[in-house]
């Protein structure tokens, strides 16, 4: 008897470890931790102020301004594009995002990287 229970078992696990299922006790895989959202791009998506500043009409400060910003606003980029360079806050460069309405807002004002975020270029 005890011959016929230790080939029943054995069978079993057999079966088991080909299915590929576990015979061991059962352990959670680590989790890894989640990557920071500041350090992700987007092609398309919300964007947010860090300062207040203009939105124009085209991607350059010789366009009329369409509206103003406050610091932490949020706006819907969908694209960035070379335009004319901005030297403000400490920021220089020549990095504009289009909006979602039409409008253009330098990245110098935006979170994250000069584009805020944006990886499609227009």
């Amino acid at each position: 008897m005890r011959n016929s229970c230790t080939k029943v078992l054995m069978a079993v696990a057999a079966g088991l470890l080909l299915t590929g299922a576990s015979v061991g006790p059962a352990v959670a895989a680590p989790q890894s931790a989640p990557a920071a959202p500041a350090a992700a791009t987007m092609a398309t998506g919300n964007i947010t102020t860090w300062v207040q500043g203009n939105v124009r009409k085209g991607a350059s400060t010789s366009y009329n301004i369409a509206y103003t910003v406050k610091a932490n606003q949020q706006l819907m980029g969908v694209c960035w594009l070379t335009g004319g360079t901005v030297d403000a806050n400490g920021i220089s460069h020549n990095k504009w995002v289009k909006l979602s309405d039409g409008n253009y807002i330098w990245g110098g004002l935006l979170k994250g990287n000069e584009t805020g975020g944006i990886s499609t270029k227009c």
